[in-house]
C-alpha cells in the first residue's frame, strides 16, 4: 500500500526536507512547515516578509514514501547502486579538454586559483604549481571583461609552456563574460542561484503565483540559452553548480534554503541544456555544512535515477576552512559520498595555497577508487528500514545512570552531544601533568579538572602494577572528575581495577564482571548476528564499541548493525572505535572523516575512539583527541571550539584571506558554539554564510562589512580596524567570553 506524508523534517542548520503529499510537488507544500523550520531560510534574510506560495509546479522534484512490509515508512527508489556495498554509480562521460569525467574513468582532482586573474603571469605560475602538484583541472575566477580577456593570454601562455591542463571559468552574475571566455576555456561553471542576476541585488522577492514563478524562469532561459549553444558548438563542458548559501530568491520562496531547493535549482538549468540536446555537463551541490551537502547530493542522485539521467557529479564541501578542520569537514562530506559510489571529480576547498588542496584531494580520490574497485561492503546485502536518506534524524543512546551503591559518579563517562574516548598507555598515565593536558583537562594546583574538550573516558590495554604509584594516582584523579576507565575484561581478571568499566565480547555477556569492575561495555566487530545484538540490547552495557574487523567495511557493516539494533530495541550508546595500525596524521583525518563521519551524517553513533598503534611520532594522544572532537563538530554534534566558515579564496578576494583568517582565529578561537564566516567577497550573497552567527566579508578594497547572520550591520570598516570591530560585535550580541589563562606547570 502506497502512503505519503506531509511532515517536514528540520535538518541541522536549516536544511529541512519537506516530503510530497499525494503526488503534489513538494515545493507547493513547503509553506505548511512551522515558521522556525520550513521558512527559516527566508526569515533570516533582511527585510523579508514571508508569505505562502499557493500554486504547485508540475516539474518540481518530488519525494515519495511508501510503507514497507514491516510497516515502516521509507523513501521509494534509491540514491546509490547498493546501500550495502560500494559500487560506482554509472554515468555518461563528460569531456573537459583532454580530461574525461565519468564512471568509466578515474576520479578527477581539481583546484582553484587565488591570484588576481588580470595578473596573467601570477595566474599562469599558480596554474603550473597546481598542475605539477597533481591537479587535473584548474578553475579560475572570471568576474568581468578584463578577466575574460586575460584568460585568452593565460591559456595561450600555458599551452606555450607545455601545459594542457583544462581550465574552468568560474562565473557569477555575468552571462556575457561566460560567452566570451567559452571561446578559450574548456569548461564553464555557472551558479544557478545568481547566473542571471547581473545587478547582484540579493533581493527577497515573493512569488505568489505560478505565473510569476514561470515568468522569471523564461527570462533565465533567454539569458542562459546562448551559453548552452556556444558550449555545444565549441565542445566546451559545463558545471551546473548549486550552492546552499546562494539559492535565488525565486527558489527560496518555494523551497526555502533546503537540499530540495538546491536540486530543483540545478534541474531548471539542466532542462534548458537538454532542450538543446547539450549533455556535456556535470552537477554539484555544495554546502559548508557536511550534513546538508551529503543530503543534497543523495537527493540529486535519487532524482536522476527516477528520470533516467546519468550526469557525473562534482563533489565538494564549500568554505571548509583550513588545516585539519577543513580537511575533516571535506572528508566527512566527500568521503561519505565516495563510499556510497557517488562522485566523479572532487575539490577540497581549503583556505590555503591552491596547490596544497591536491594532497588531501588525492587521498580522498584514492579512497573512493579503492572502495569501488574492491566493492567493499556486506556481501549478501541487508534491508534498510531505519535510515532515511532524504531527512536527517539522529539515533541517541541512553546515557549511564547512577546506582545507589556506586562508589564514584558514572554519569559523565559519556556526553549527551557526542563522546570522545582516548586510548592511553600506562607510561602516559605516569607522566601526570602532561598526560592530563593531552586529555584536554585543565590543571588547578596540579589537579586535573574537566574542560569543554576533555576526553570523556579512556581505554587502557593494561592495568598499572601496584608499584606504579603515579599511574594509579592518575586513574583515581580521573575517576574523581567523572572520566570513565574502560579496560578489557580479560585484563581485569588478572589485574583488577576498582570502579573500572569492563570491556567484554558478545559471548561474555551474562558472565560475572571481573573483580573491581562496576560497569560493562561491549565490543563489536560488525559481524554479529541478530541474536547476538538482541543479547546486547538485553544487557546493562553502558556503551558498545564498534571496532570493525579488518575483513569488513566499517560503513556498511555498521549500517547493518544499526538495523539490527533498531529491530532489537537497543538503546545503548554506540562508540565508533577506529583502530589504525599505520598511517600518518592526514590518513587518520581522511579515514576517520570518511568512515566514521559517513555514519555520523546518517545519525548513527554517539561518539568516537581513534586508536593508533603506528610509528609516526607526530600522531600524539593530544592529536587523536582533538581530531576526534573535530570529527564530532564537523558532523554537527558536539561543539567544543569556534566554528569557522572560511572561503578558500579566489581572484575576487578583497584581502589576504589566509592572514586575516589566522588573525581572527587567534583572537576568537575560544568561543565554542559561535560560528564565524570569513569571506573574501559577497559574490554568492548573504546566504553564503547560512551556517554562521557572524560574518567578516570583503566589501571593497581595504573595506570590510560585518554581518549578524545574513544581515549586514556595519559597512565599510577599514580592514585594519575590522578584527576588533568583529570582537565588539560579538560582545554586543552577548556571545563573547574572556579567554581563560591556563595554569603553567612548575
Amino acid at each position: 500500500t502506497r502512503t505519503t506524508t506531509t511532515t517536514t523534517t528540520r535538518m541541522m542548520m536549516s536544511a529541512m526536507t519537506p516530503k510530497s503529499v499525494a503526488g503534489t510537488s513538494v515545493g507547493a507544500r513547503a509553506h505548511h512547515a512551522a515558521p522556525d523550520e520550513g521558512l527559516r531560510g527566508r526569515a533570516r534574510r533582511s527585510g523579508t516578509t514571508t508569505r505562502r506560495v499557493v500554486q504547485p509546479r508540475a516539474q518540481a522534484v518530488s519525494q515519495e514514501y511508501a510503507m514497507n512490509e514491516n510497516g515502516v515508512l521509507m523513501p521509494t527508489g534509491k540514491y546509490c547502486v547498493n546501500h550495502a556495498e560500494t559500487v560506482r554509480r554509472k554515468t555518461r562521460t563528460v569531456n573537459v579538454g583532454n580530461v574525461k569525467i565519468g564512471s568509466e574513468h578515474p576520479i578527477v582532482k581539481q583546484t582553484m586559483t587565488t591570484s588576481d586573474t588580470r595578473d596573467v603571469a601570477k595566474t599562469v605560475a599558480e596554474v603550473i604549481r597546481c598542475a605539477d602538484a597533481g591537479a587535473e583541472m584548474v578553475r579560475i575566477t572570471v568576474q568581468g571583461m578584463q578577466e575574460a580577456k586575460a584568460c585568452v593570454e593565460i591559456k595561450n601562455t600555458l599551452v606555450a609552456k607545455g601545459y594542457n591542463t583544462p581550465l574552468i571559468a568560474d562565473i557569477h552574475f555575468a552571462p556575457k563574460v561566460a560567452l566570451l571566455v567559452a571561446e578559450c576555456f574548456d569548461k564553464i561553471r555557472v551558479n544557478p542561484g545568481n547566473f542571471a542576476d547581473g545587478r547582484k541585488k540579493f533581493e527577497n522577492i515573493l512569488y505568489e503565483t505560478d505565473e510569476e514563478y514561470e515568468a522569471e524562469l523564461a527570462e533565465i532561459e533567454e539569458v542562459f540559452t546562448p551559453l548552452v549553444l556556444k558550449c555545444k558548438e565549441r565542445g566546451v563542458a559545463m558545471r551546473i553548480g548549486t550552492n546552499h548559501g546562494s539559492l535565488s530568491a525565486r527558489t527560496l520562496s518555494r523551497f526555502g534554503d533546503t537540499p530540495m531547493g538546491m536540486v530543483e535549482s540545478a534541474f531548471e538549468f539542466a532542462r534548458i541544456c537538454r532542450k538543446h540536446d547539450y549533455h556535456n555537463f556535470v552537477f554539484s551541490m555544495k554546502a559548508s555544512n557536511p550534513l546538508v551537502m551529503v543530503q543534497a547530493y543523495r537527493l540529486l542522485s535519487h532524482e536522476m535515477y527516477k528520470i533516467g539521467w546519468d550526469y557525473p557529479l562534482h563533489l565538494g564541501v564549500t568554505e571548509a576552512g583550513e588545516g585539519e578542520d577543513g580537511r575533516m569537514k571535506s572528508s566527512i562530506g566527500i568521503g561519505a559520498l565516495l563510499l556510497d559510489g557517488l562522485g566523479d571529480t572532487i575539490r577540497v576547498s581549503l583556505t590555503e595555497a591552491s596547490e596544497l588542496e591536491i594532497e588531501p584531494c588525492t587521498r580522498l580520490a584514492n579512497l573512493g577508487m579503492k572502495a569501488c574497485a574492491e566493492n567493499i561492503g556486506v556481501k549478501g546485502g541487508f534491508e534498510e528500514t531505519v535510515r532515511d536518506f532524504k531527512s536527517f534524524t539522529r539515533r541517541t543512546g541512553d546515557l549511564p545512570v547512577q546506582k545507589a551503591d556506586d562508589a564514584i559518579d558514572f554519569r559523565n563517562i559519556l556526553h549527551r552531544d557526542g563522546s570522545v574516548l582516548t586510548a592511553v598507555s600506562t607510561k602516559e598515565l605516569a607522566s601526570e601533568d602532561p598526560f592530563y593536558r593531552s586529555l584536554g583537562a585543565k590543571l588547578a594546583v596540579g589537579m586535573p579538572l574537566r574542560d569543554i574538550a576533555t576526553s570523556d573516558s579512556i581505554l587502557l590495554s593494561e592495568v598499572p602494577a601496584a608499584s606504579e604509584e603515579k599511574a594509579l594516582r592518575s586513574i583515581r584523579r580521573l575517576q574523581e572528575i567523572g572520566v570513565g576507565i574502560v579496560v578489557p575484561a580479560a585484563v581485569l581478571k588478572t589485574t583488577p581495577l576498582a570502579n573500572s568499566i569492563a570491556l567484554v565480547t558478545v559471548d561474555e555477556i551474562g558472565a560475572p564482571l571481573p573483580g573491581g569492575a562496576a560497569r560493562m561495555a561491549v565490543t563489536l566487530d560488525g559481524t554479529e548476528t541478530a541474536a547476538q545484538i538482541k543479547a546486547v540490547a538485553a544487557s546493562d552495557a553502558v556503551m558498545v564499541l564498534i571496532k570493525t574487523a579488518s575483513s569488513e567495511s566499517r560503513l556498511h557493516s555498521s549500517r547493518r548493525l544499526a538495523e539490527e539494533m533498531a529491530k532489537a530495541g537497543a538503546k545503548v550508546p554506540v562508540i565508533h572505535h577506529m583502530f589504525m595500525a599505520a598511517g600518518d596524521k592526514s590518513d587518520i583525518v581522511i579515514q576517520s572523516g570518511s568512515q566514521v563521519g559517513g555514519l555520523l551524517v546518517d545519525g548513527f553513533g554517539d561518539g568516537v575512539l581513534i586508536q593508533y598503534t603506528g610509528s609516526d611520532a607526530a600522531v600524539t594522544t593530544d592529536f587523536l583527541r582533538t581530531t576526534s572532537f573535530g570529527l564530532l563538530q564537523g558532523s554537527r554534534m558536539r561543539n567544543t571550539k569556534t566554528e569557522y566558515v572560511s572561503c578558500p579564496s579566489c581572484g575576487r578576494t578583497l584581502f589576504d584571506l589566509q592572514e586575516v583568517t589566522a588573525q581572527i582565529q587567534e583572537k576568537t578561537g575560544h568561543l565554542p558554539g559561535v560560528a564565524i564566516a570569513v569571506m573574501g567577497c559577497i559574490v554568492n550573497g548573504p546566504g553564503e554564510m547560512a551556517d554562521a552567527d557572524f560574518g567578516y566579508v570583503g566589501g571593497a578594497p581595504g573595506k570590510i562589512d560585518l554581518y549578524v547572520g545574513k544581515e549586514v550591520v556595519k559597512k565599510g570598516i577599514p580592514s585594519e580596524e575590522a578584527t576588533e570591530a568583529l570582537i565588539e560585535l560579538i560582545k554586543e550580541n552577548d556571545r563573547w567570553v574572556e579567554k581563560e589563562v591556563e595554569e603553567v606547570s612548575a
